[in-house]
């Protein structure tokens, strides 16, 4: 669990503090408008960089207020929900995704964002939420990767992985993605969704940013044959909307250029999430 720091007795605003763990020394800039995620299982020994002397720290956990169940079995979601400082239990919805359809990417990324969350309602005892003093929060989500104008969902098999990885070189594709927030105690729901454009190096480098979408511009994968192999042999790129594993270090030495944040395509966009959440915490 991450808390972050909320006051520092002593310390101007924008002000160094170092966090001194044993040996090693963490660094951090305390600021009102972006407080800090630091782990409470580690005993820090506070001071600051510019006086020297010993502070009294305040921490708090990040969503001490409410509590959130990720409602995915996606291990990228859970690190980048993590890596936001939220503490979370998890719950996987396990519907059939493909009985869920619609043509257009953005409505179906949406539509199975619900039918998970609804999977997960089935489950769980709403009438207990409700009379919580705190409120809990299910967070779903969904992605898709368009290439040429196609839908490519998780791939049914290697087969498919490896023409989708080798589909990628010198074209265009996005992922589509939907983060949905679920507010149990109220009962408020709210959704949206995101396109991130991809393109090849020997691609027409043209980007338009969507309504309501963040945009980052990334080249396509030129991957060999080897690289592919070795991507469907480890088995992940099986588990992952169109094979589209940018973050796997195979893969890495191959996006040639990234311009925005890579969690949108790794799953859960997290400027967006934390915008979903605050709505969601506030009605």
């Amino acid at each position: 669990m991450l808390k972050k720091i909320v006051r520092a007795i002593g310390l101007r605003e924008d002000d160094d503090i170092v966090g001194r763990d044993g040996r090693q020394a963490h660094h951090f800039r305390l600021s009102s408008s972006s407080p800090l995620a630091v782990s409470p299982n580690r005993l820090y020994h506070w001071s600051s960089t510019s006086a020297q002397t010993k502070l009294k720290v305040i921490m708090e956990d990040n969503n001490s207020q409410f509590k959130i169940i990720l409602g995915s079995s996606s291990m990228p979601r859970r690190k980048i929900l993590a890596e936001m400082g939220y503490e979370f239990t998890l719950m996987s919805a396990d519907i059939d995704e493909k009985a869920v359809r619609k043509e257009k990417p953005e409505d179906l990324v949406m539509a199975l964002a619900a039918a998970k969350a609804d999977a997960i309602l089935q489950r769980l005892p709403v009438g207990d939420y409700v009379k919580e003093a705190e409120p809990t929060l299910l967070i779903t989500s969904d992605q898709v990767v368009v290439h040429e104008g196609v839908i490519r969902e998780k791939p049914a098999n290697a087969e498919e992985a490896r023409e989708f990885l080798k589909g990628y070189s010198g074209g265009h594709a996005a992922t589509v993605g939907s983060v949905l927030v679920t507010n149990l105690k109220t009962g408020f729901r709210k959704g949206d969704w995101d396109r991130v454009e991809s393109f090849s190096r020997s691609a027409l480098c043209m980007t338009r940013k969507l309504p309501g979408s963040m945009l980052i511009q990334l080249s396509a994968l030129e991957c060999d044959d080897e690289v592919i192999e070795k991507l469907i042999e480890e088995g992940n790129v099986l588990h992952v909307a169109g094979g589209l594993l940018i973050e796997n270090p195979s893969i890495k030495p191959y996006v040639k250029q990234v311009v925005g944040t890579i969690d949108s395509v790794m799953g859960l966009p997290k400027a967006l999430t934390d915008k979903l959440i605050k709505e969601a915490l506030s009605i």
